[in-house]
């Protein structure tokens, strides 16, 4: 095969002769509740399909920990086995909940595959809960089983049919080893799992994805794999390994690792317990492990950390960052403090909502337009639309707006939510602002962290971006409080390098440097300590907020 000099046009080229007509991965209008929406022609209808044919891939690793290892053929016995008990012992039926409060483990993904056996619906419960947010979660999805590890045991306590991750899960997985796997036919557009919105303000909502949201999922990465081929990738895509890092109960997890490796026969290297630069740093090169997706926060203990090179990364040929935004500033610390990644860091925009990434950069696109969350992923409609729903041309701000089949059903029981999210033209509001230029999307904030200062819209994206190129700043968090004249002051929570004080004042002046004298920051608050984030990576702004003491009412404006 000829490959192209131009690596963008060859891409483009190996796309069209993968989705045009005849394709693998072709693409075509199909109606999707209701609407035509572009799909992916030739993919499964449920993810009953995707287990079935799963067990032909034999003995090859699936699911891999420090000291487990599960192989595709192990793993569909054990679900086989689990389903059955799921049926017969605890009534499971088609469209029953099934919840899983537990951290990331092997029984977690079995639980998963078990439940679309069949026919329930998986519910990710937060890890992180609290004894309310679990009872809140149970309460709304009123589950028919429960799969808990021990340290979550006691926000359970009381309930009937509690399934113990450690225990319970593994004996039931070998109760029965010669039951036949025979998995519930589902209808594409039936709901398979509900994941929780972050809840960083308000109570969390529940995303319902259906299988074809899912199968959906599964296509774009097995194409994304046979494009690698196309354009000269000499590895079998079955031979890759991906770390696992993040919560399973997000979608960095579910979505786009445990569920698409189980179509495309690559190994999931599960990280469990607390984020740890070293151990993790360990296991990459302990299991060769070719790609890894993280959020901010883990980058930023890798720029942190100090030296690495005493790790052999060298297996390590895909790095992207998702979940949370983070500036060409910061991108640029972790080229030079993680250099494996240098050529090969990507970067992404999506939302639970969403599914997949609704944009994805390239390394490509980040060396040209440092700024940017990349062009929409195939199937993927991208606007940006006025407040009256128009859209809006090539360089003008407004909401980001997409439609797609991994677009989810709707929020669990929550139809007023459900009405704003998503219209009935299946198009997902966001409530987040960008900007398309040159086609491709650049975040430029939310509509619920607008600061209204003086009758001004400050965006913090743009100030935390800007702050954050300081050399003494590791990340920077913006958001409004209350001013007794202008409504709204900026104030700023900039964490700075331990040993390398930096002053308020020399912050103000830099920033004043790049920013309209309104948007730079009247309060200030300097630290070394992280900011706080949820489990997703975003950071939680009312804790940011609830950082600042009483507003000086002698500030200046």
């Amino acid at each position: 095969m000829t490959v192209s000099a131009d690596p963008r046009t060859a891409a483009m080229a190996a796309v069209g002769r993968l989705t045009g007509q005849g394709g693998q991965f072709e693409l075509a209008e199909e109606d999707v509740l209701g609407v035509p929406m572009t799909v992916f022609r030739n993919r499964h209808r449920n993810l009953g399909e995707v287990l079935s044919r799963s067990a032909g891939l034999g003995d090859r690793d699936y699911i891999v920990t420090s000291g487990e290892r599960l192989s595709f053929s192990g793993h569909a016995r054990a679900v086989a086995s689990l389903a059955r008990v799921l049926r017969e012992e605890y009534g499971v039926v088609p469209g029953d909940r099934i919840a899983i409060l537990a951290a990331n483990h092997p029984g977690w993904i079995v639980s998963f595959w078990a439940a679309v056996a069949v026919g329930a619906i998986t519910v990710g419960c937060n890890a992180w809960s609290s004894r309310r947010e679990a009872a809140y979660t149970l309460g709304h999805t009123g589950p028919k089983a429960v799969v808990v590890d021990a340290k979550r045991a006691g926000l359970v306590a009381g309930r009937e049919a509690v399934l113990s991750i450690e225990e319970d899960i593994p004996r039931l997985t070998r109760q029965h080893p010669d039951t036949p796997l025979v998995p519930h036919a589902a209808a594409e557009d039936e709901p398979v799992v509900i994941l929780y919105t972050s809840g960083t303000s308000g109570r969390p909502k529940g995303a319902v994805h259906t299988h074809r949201n899912l199968t959906s999922v599964i296509e774009y990465h097995r194409m994304n794999d046979a494009i690698a081929r196309e354009l000269g990738d000499p590895a079998d895509p079955a031979d890759r390994r991906y770390l696992l890092a993040l919560p399973l109960f997000h979608i960095a997890s579910l979505h786009n690792l445990a569920v698409p490796r189980l179509a495309t026969g690559a190994a999931v290297v599960m990280h469990q317990g607390a984020f740890d630069v070293d151990t993790v740093l360990r296991l990459i090169e302990k299991e060769k492990v070719t790609s890894w997706g993280a959020v901010p926060t883990m980058a930023s203990r890798l720029i942190t950390h100090g030296d690495l090179s005493k790790y052999d990364l060298s297996s390590l040929s895909g790095f992207s960052l998702a979940s949370a935004p983070s500036s060409p500033a910061f991108k640029e610390r972790l080229r030079k403090a993680f250099p494996v990644v240098r050529r090969v860091l990507a970067d992404s925009y999506g939302l639970t909502e969403s599914a997949p990434a609704i944009t994805v950069a390239s390394p490509m696109d980040l060396a040209e337009a440092p700024a940017t969350v990349g062009r929409p992923i195939a199937t993927v409609r991208l606007e940006i639309r006025d407040p009256a729903g128009n859209a809006l041309p090539e360089g003008e701000e407004g909401e980001i707006c997409a439609r797609s089949p991994f677009n989810m059903l709707g929020y669990w029981n929550d139809p007023q939510a459900t009405s704003r999210a998503i219209r009935d033209d299946r198009w997902l509001h966001t409530g987040d602002f960008g900007v398309i230029e040159g086609g491709r999307l650049r975040v430029t904030g939310r509509r619920t962290d607008l600061i209204l200062r003086g009758g001004e819209n400050v965006y913090p994206a743009e100030i935390e971006e800007a702050v954050s190129e300081h050399p003494g700043v590791v990340e920077c968090a913006v958001t409004g409080i209350p001013h007794p004249d202008l409504g709204q002051e900026v104030a700023a929570v900039v964490v700075t390098r331990a040993g390398h004080p930096v002053t308020e004042d020399e912050l103000r002046a830099y920033a004043g440097q790049q920013l309209a004298y309104f948007k730079v920051p009247s309060r200030w608050r300097i630290t070394t300590e992280a900011l706080p984030r949820n489990a997703t990576g975003k950071v939680i702004r009312q804790e940011v907020r609830l950082s600042f003491s009483a507003p000086d009412e002698t500030a200046a404006d």
